[in-house]
């Protein structure tokens, strides 16, 4: 059979070996979307996917697709999005706009990777498995402080490690959705469209409404921006 999606599962068992993880530890993929746009909060995901995921023969028998969620049309993303919220452990967390312009958005979004392990540590220990062996895979280069279990950065990783992808996909969708709803509350910017991205249309709706409650002020792009409006809303 072809293999349903682009990453290869022995990647993901190197890098457990070469932290020393024992052999019934699981990996937990974490990672962030949204470090580019304009506006709009920077999410971060945490997943464990099912045991059962690596006994599979190249994990076909699961029939799910996952790689870098860039890589994946808006309906695959869906499709995984679901698989993942039925069969994993995972959690979603964020840093906001404000957030962001207090701390920098690399420091964004490392609370935020912090805040979904947490968060996904914590339903555990409700679940009766607060005490399960787990290794964090973060994507990138760079470790978040403060995460509960043993981690190590995965560069690329979200084209390589079937958690970290699944992670991506997950914060990617949700961001996505939360950047929907913001659209209804400022529809002036076409959130819906960009996701906050700075496209030209963005910008030009920048100039003309001024800043939103949800935009990065710190940001190079904001600098020359109108004068702000009412961010109280």
């Amino acid at each position: 059979m072809v293999r349903s999606y682009a990453l290869d599962l022995d990647v993901e068992r190197q890098r457990m070996r070469d932290a020393g993880a024992p052999s019934f530890c699981l990996p937990c993929g974490l990672d962030e979307a949204g470090r580019g746009p304009l506006a709009g909060p920077v999410v971060a995901a945490a997943v464990i996917l099912p045991q059962r995921f690596y006994q599979a023969e190249q994990a076909e028998a699961l029939a799910i697709r996952l790689t870098d969620s860039k890589k994946l049309s808006e309906r695959q993303r869906e499709a995984a999005l679901a698989w993942v919220q039925q069969h994993c452990f995972w959690a979603v967390s964020g840093a906001s706009a404000r957030e962001i312009d207090q701390i920098n958005i690399l420091q964004a979004s490392l609370l935020a990777m912090q805040r979904a392990a947490l968060k996904l540590q914590a339903q555990l220990v409700r679940r009766g498995r607060g005490d399960a062996a787990i290794l964090a895979l973060v994507d990138g280069n760079k470790l978040p402080a403060g995460l509960p279990w043993p981690a190590r950065t995965v560069v690329k990783g979200d084209a390589l490690c079937p958690s970290i992808a699944a992670a991506s996909v997950l914060a990617k969708v949700l961001r996505d959705r939360a950047m929907q709803r913001l659209a209804q509350r400022y529809p002036a910017y076409g959130f819906d469209g960009h996701k906050g991205y700075p496209t030209a249309a963005h910008k030009a709706a920048i100039y003309a409404a001024g800043v939103s409650p949800h935009h990065r002020l710190s940001f190079a792009d904001l600098a020359s921006a109108p004068a702000k409006k009412d961010r109280s809303v």
